[in-house]
C-alpha cells in the first residue's frame, strides 16, 4: 500500500525510480527580495494546451513556438500554437511493455534546428540485444519525420532483467554539446533501502558498482558528446576522464548517479543541473543513511558519489551480503571500487556534494520542501530578456532562478544562487493556484512562458489529467473571476433557484458586467442577481460570464439537478450525543427521509461504528457534529497522502489495488498493526519485488486510520443495522484515548436524474476532557498537558457539548494563590450561568486538587464558556493551571 516513491522510482518514467554519522550543514533561508518586486501569484495563468495524454515524458520547443513531446509508449507529438491543436507525428517502435520505464523517453531539438531540422530521441529499440540509444532524425518541412534519415549516435547497454533506473533525458549546452542522462540499471531490492553493492557471483545485477561506480560503463552517468553534421560524434574536452585512458569511457561527464531522470543546462554558464531519484530507506541504520533525493549542480565534470555516498556526501558502509558483515564507511575523498563486477579503474575521483538533498521526512537543511514521497525532477534556468517582446514572459524577479519540481509532492520551487552560483535560498512558485499534476518535465519557450508536461495522478495508466500546459505571466490587466452563488442546486420541477454573481471579482478593481445562460446558449439575464425556474427534470449547466472594462472575461458553471433531492439522514439516541462512558451501552437509531423514495429501502442504509485513537486534529473533528465533514477520517487522510500515485481503488498500478489489499488482509486480525507499521517504515516482497517507500511523516494513528479505511473496502456486508446498541469498550481494549465515530448514509433510488447520498456522523469523546483540547482559549495558555495562566477574565470554549444526563463537573487544577470562581455559561461569555464552582487554593502550582459541582442540563448541542471570575483580582497573584474537566452522569 501507498507504494509511492519506490514504485515510482523503480518503474516510473523510464525507471524513474526509485545517516549514518552526523552531518553538519548550514541552515538555509528564503532569499530576501523587496516585497514590491515579488510578482503576485494571481498574475500567473495556467492554460491546458493538450489533454488526455498517456505517460508524457520530455518536451522541447522550437524557435517558432511549436512544442514537441514524447510519450513512453512511443508516440511523438507536436502542439501547434497557431492552430491550437496537437498532432501525432510518429509512433516509434519501442520496447515499452515493462513497468520499469523503457520506451520513448528523451527528446531534444538541435541548437540549429531552424536550419538543419535535426531532432534527437532517447529510446529503447525493439532489439534482440537489450540497449537504449540516442538517435537523430531529420524533420521535413511538413513536420513529418524522415524515417530513413536516422543516425544512431550512441548506444547504452541495459539488462532487461532489471531495466530499472533508465534515465533518458537529453539537453544541449550553448556550445552544441549534447548531454545524455543514464540510470544505473541496478535493482535496489534485497538492499533494505541502503546501497545495492551485492558482490556475490549470482547477484551481478544487484551490484551498482558494475554500473554507476564503474568508469568503464555508460550507465549511472551523464554523458557529454558533440554531434557532428554527418551523424558521427566527437568527444569535447573537459569530460571526466581524458581520452584514451584505460579502464574509462571518454563520453562520461558525470558519474556516480542513481537515476538522473531529468537534466538541464544553463544556456549562459553551461552549468549542468539534474534531479537525482534516491533510494527508499526511511531511517538511518548501521549500514548507512536513510534515502535522499537530490538536486545537483555540476560546474565541471565530476563524480557525484553513488553508490557510496548520498546527499551532503553522507557515507554508506561497506557491506558483505554473504556474511552480512558491516565494514568501514567509504571515504568521499578517496572512493575505491574494488568490486569484482567493476571493469574499469578502481580509484575514483572524489565525490561531490549535492546542491539540495531531502528525505521522506522534513529536511533540517531544506524544511521548505516539506514531507512525503520523493521524485526529484529538474526544471530550467530562467534568464530574463528585457528586449523580448512578449506579453507573457516571466518577470525579471525570476532572472537566473533555477526551477525545480517534485513528481510526488506536486510543488515547484525557484532556487536562487549567489554570485558564485552556489545555493542561496528558494521560494515556492504558485503554491496556491499551481494545481500541478505530477510535473515530469518543464522548460521555457521563446515567448518567456513556462511549458510543462504533467504526468497525471496515477503512475502507469492513461491518466485523465495527463497534459501539456503553459504558464503565462500577465504584467497588465487581469481577467476577472466569475463566482456563482445559488439558493439551491437540487430539487424537483418546477424548481425556482435564486442566483447571485456578487462574489465575482476583478483584481484590477474594474467594474464588471454579467451575463447568465440557463440553457447553455441564450443570455437570459444581465443582472448580478437573478432567478430562474427549471420546469423540466434533468441536469442543467448554469453559466455566468463576467466581463471587465477592456473586454476580458471569465466563466463559472454550476450544475443544477432537477428531479431528485438529497436524502435527510439523522441519528437519534436517548443517550448523550457528545460523551461516551466506560462499558456503557449506546443506543442509536438511524432515521431517513426522502422526498422521492416513498418507501425507505433499509438495504440502502449503511452504518459504521469505529473507534479512532487520539489524533493531533481530533479536537477539530469532534467540533462538527451532524455534518458531512470527516465522515471517513481514513479516507480523508488517504486522499491527502501520495498513496494514490501508485495505487488505484479497483485496478493494480505500481502497487496492488486497494480492493485487493482489503481482500488479502481483511480477515487477518494482526494485519492492521503490521500494515500501519509498514506504511510508516516501508517494505516489499508481498506483491512482487517492488518496494513500498517509507512514510515517516505519518503518525502511527494516522497510518492506522488509512489502513482501516483500505481494509474496510468492500465490507458493505458488515454494515451495522439501522437501529441497535453498542457497548463502548474499544477504548479500554486499545488502552488509548480517542473518539467513537458513528456514521450513517442513505443512497436513494435516483428520482428522475441520478441517485444521491445523504450522510451524517456523530462523534463521542471521552467524558474526561483534557483542558488543552479546548476549541478556543482567551487569556490563558495551552500546554501539552493542560492550560496555564487562568485568571479573572480567562475564557475556555468547548463547542458541540451535549449535557443530556450530565449532573456534575469535576475539575483537576492547581492554584497557589487566591481562590478563583469558574462559571459555566451557555452560548457566550455573557450567556446564562448554568454552573459555578469556587476553586480553592492548593498551595503551589505543582499541587493538584479535584473538586466537583453540579451543572444544569439543557437540551441540544451547546457551546460552553468556562469563565474565570475573581472579585478581588490581584495582578501579582499566581494563577490557575487546569488539567482536565470530567462530565459526570
Amino acid at each position: 500500500m501507498c507504494s509511492q516513491n519506490t514504485i515510482l522510482r523503480t518503474r516510473l518514467l523510464v525507471g524513474l525510480f526509485l545517516c549514518f554519522g552526523l552531518v553538519i550543514s548550514r541552515p538555509v533561508q528564503a532569499v530576501q527580495v523587496p516585497a514590491d518586486s515579488i510578482p503576485e501569484e494571481n498574475r500567473f495563468t495556467k492554460t491546458v494546451l493538450s489533454n488526455d495524454l498517456n505517460e508524457p515524458m520530455e518536451l522541447a520547443i522550437a524557435p517558432d513556438g511549436k512544442v514537441f513531446f514524447t510519450e513512453r509508449k512511443g508516440n511523438f507529438y507536436m502542439y501547434d500554437p497557431a492552430e491550437k491543436k496537437t498532432r501525432l507525428i510518429r509512433e516509434f517502435p519501442v520496447f515499452w511493455e515493462t513497468k520499469y520505464g523503457n520506451g520513448l523517453i528523451g527528446l531534444a531539438l538541435d541548437p540549429d534546428f531552424e536550419k538543419n531540422h535535426f531532432v534527437y530521441f532517447y529510446n529503447t529499440p525493439i532489439s534482440e540485444t537489450p540497449k537504449q540509444h540516442v538517435s537523430r532524425f531529420t524533420m521535413r518541412d511538413d513536420y513529418t519525420l524522415d524515417v530513413e534519415s536516422e543516425k544512431i549516435l550512441i548506444e547504452i547497454p541495459i539488462d532487461y532483467e532489471i531495466s530499472r533506473h533508465t534515465g533518458g533525458s537529453l539537453a544541449f549546452g550553448p556550445d552544441g554539446n549534447l548531454y545524455i542522462s543514464t540510470g544505473d540499471n541496478t535493482s535496489p531490492f534485497a538492499s533494505n533501502g541502503f546501497t545495492p553493492i551485492d558482490e556475490r557471483p549470482d547477484r551481478t545485477l544487484f551490484d551498482d558498482q558494475r554500473s554507476a561506480a564503474n568508469p568503464n560503463d555508460l550507465r549511472g552517468k551523464i554523458l557529454r558528446i558533440h554531434p557532428e553534421p554527418d551523424g558521427s560524434i566527437t568527444i569535447p574536452d573537459g569530460n571526466l576522464f581524458p581520452k584514451n585512458t584505460p579502464g574509462t569511457r571518454p563520453e562520461i561527464y558525470i558519474m556516480g548517479c542513481r537515476n538522473p531522470y531529468r537534466i538541464t543546462v544553463d544556456p549562459l554558464t553551461s552549468f549542468l543541473y539534474w534531479g537525482e531519484i534516491g533510494p527508499d530507506g526511511g531511517k538511518d541504520g548501521d549500514r548507512g543513511p536513510r534515502g535522499y533525493d537530490e538536486f545537483n549542480q555540476a560546474k565541471k565534470a565530476g563524480n557525484f558519489g553513488w553508490p557510496y555516498f548520498i546527499g551532503n556526501n553522507i557515507a554508506y558502509r561497506d557491506f558483505d551480503f554473504a556474511t552480512e558483515k558491516i565494514g568501514p564507511a567509504f571515504d568521499p575523498e578517496n572512493p575505491v571500487n574494488d568490486s569484482p563486477n567493476n571493469t574499469g579503474i578502481k580509484n575514483l575521483p572524489p565525490a561531490q556534494k549535492a546542491l539540495i538533498w531531502y528525505p521522506y521526512d522534513e529536511s533540517p537543511e531544506f524544511p521548505e520542501l516539506g514531507k512525503g514521497g520523493r521524485s526529484a525532477i529538474i526544471g530550467p534556468v530562467y534568464h530574463f530578456d528585457p528586449a523580448l517582446k512578449s506579453a507573457t514572459k516571466f518577470p525579471a524577479y525570476f532572472d537566473k532562478a533555477l526551477f525545480i519540481t517534485e513528481w510526488m509532492r506536486n510543488w515547484v520551487f525557484a532556487v536562487r544562487l549567489d554570485k558564485n552560483h552556489d545555493y542561496q535560498g528558494m521560494d515556492q512558485f504558485m503554491p496556491q493556484t499551481g494545481d500541478f499534476r505530477r510535473p515530469i518535465d518543464m522548460t521555457f519557450g521563446p515567448d518567456g512562458s513556462l511549458y510543462a508536461l504533467e504526468y497525471g495522478s496515477v503512475y502507469g495508466i492513461d491518466n485523465d489529467d495527463a497534459r501539456l500546459v503553459r504558464i503565462d505571466y500577465n504584467a497588465g490587466n487581469r481577467a476577472p473571476v466569475a463566482v456563482i452563488s445559488a439558493s439551491d442546486t437540487l430539487g424537483t420541477a418546477p424548481l425556482t433557484v435564486r442566483f447571485e454573481g456578487a462574489k465575482s471579482y476583478d483584481l484590477d478593481q474594474d467594474e464588471l458586467t454579467y451575463a447568465w445562460k440557463f440553457d447553455g446558449k441564450t443570455v437570459s439575464s444581465t443582472d448580478s442577481k437573478t432567478a430562474f425556474t427549471f420546469k423540466k427534470n434533468g441536469i442543467f449547466p448554469v453559466v455566468l460570464t463576467v466581463t471587465d472594462r477592456v473586454g476580458l472575461s471569465h466563466n463559472d458553471t454550476l450544475m443544477i439537478g432537477v428531479g431528485n433531492t438529497l436524502p435527510q439522514v439523522s441519528i437519534e439516541t436517548a443517550g448523550n450525543r457528545t460523551f461516551y462512558f466506560d462499558n456503557q451501552a449506546f443506543n442509536y437509531a438511524v432515521k431517513v427521509k426522502d422526498k422521492e423514495d416513498k418507501v425507505i429501502d433499509p438495504k440502502r442504509i449503511k452504518v459504521q461504528f469505529n473507534f479512532i485513537p487520539q489524533l493531533a486534529n481530533q479536537a477539530a473533528l469532534i467540533g462538527h457534529q451532524d455534518t458531512d465533514e470527516n465522515v471517513d477520517l481514513g479516507k480523508s487522510l488517504l486522499e491527502k497522502s501520495d498513496c494514490k500515485a501508485c495505487h488505484q481503488l479497483n485496478k493494480p498500478s505500481v502497487g496492488p489495488a486497494f480492493a485487493d489489499v482489503s481482500t488479502k488482509y481483511r480477515a487477518d486480525k494482526g494485519a492492521l498493526a503490521r500494515l500501519a507499521n509498514k506504511v510508516i517504515t516501508g517494505g516489499g516482497g508481498v506483491w512482487g519485488e517492488i518496494a513500498m517507500n517509507a512514510h515517516p511523516q505519518l503518525s502511527k494513528e494516522e497510518a492506522t486510520q488509512i489502513v482501516k479505511y483500505v481494509l474496510a473496502l468492500g465490507e458493505t456486508q458488515n454494515s451495522l443495522p439501522a437501529q441497535g446498541t453498542k457497548i463502548l469498550k474499544e477504548h479500554l481494549e486499545e488502552k488509548k484515548a480517542g473518539v467513537y465515530q458513528l456514521t450513517a448514509s442513505y443512497t436513494d433510488a435516483g428520482g428522475a436524474i441520478r441517485p444521491l447520498t445523504g450522510k451524517t456522523s456523530l462523534w463521542l469523546r471521552s467524558a474526561k476532557v483534557e483542558a488543552e483540547q479546548a476549541d478556543q482559549v482567551i487569556e490563558a495558555t495551552k500546554q501539552r498537558n493542560g492550560l496555564t495562566g487562568l485568571k479573572n477574565g480567562s475564557i475556555i470554549v468547548f463547542q458541540s457539548i451535549d449535557l443530556k444526563n450530565i449532573k456534575n463537573l469535576t475539575y483537576r487544577y492547581a492554584l497557589p494563590g487566591k481562590n478563583l470562581t469558574m462559571e459555566v455559561r451557555e452560548g457566550s461569555a455573557q450567556g446564562t450561568v448554568i454552573g459555578s464552582v469556587e476553586l480553592a487554593a492548593t498551595g503551589s502550582k505543582e499541587t493538584f486538587a479535584e473538586i466537583s459541582s453540579p451543572i444544569q442540563a439543557t437540551p441540544g448541542l451547546k457551546k460552553l464558556y468556562f469563565v474565570g471570575v475573581r472579585k478581588e483580582e490581584d495582578a501579582a497573584d499566581p494563577v490557575v493551571t487546569l488539567d482536565w474537566i470530567t462530565f459526570e452522569q
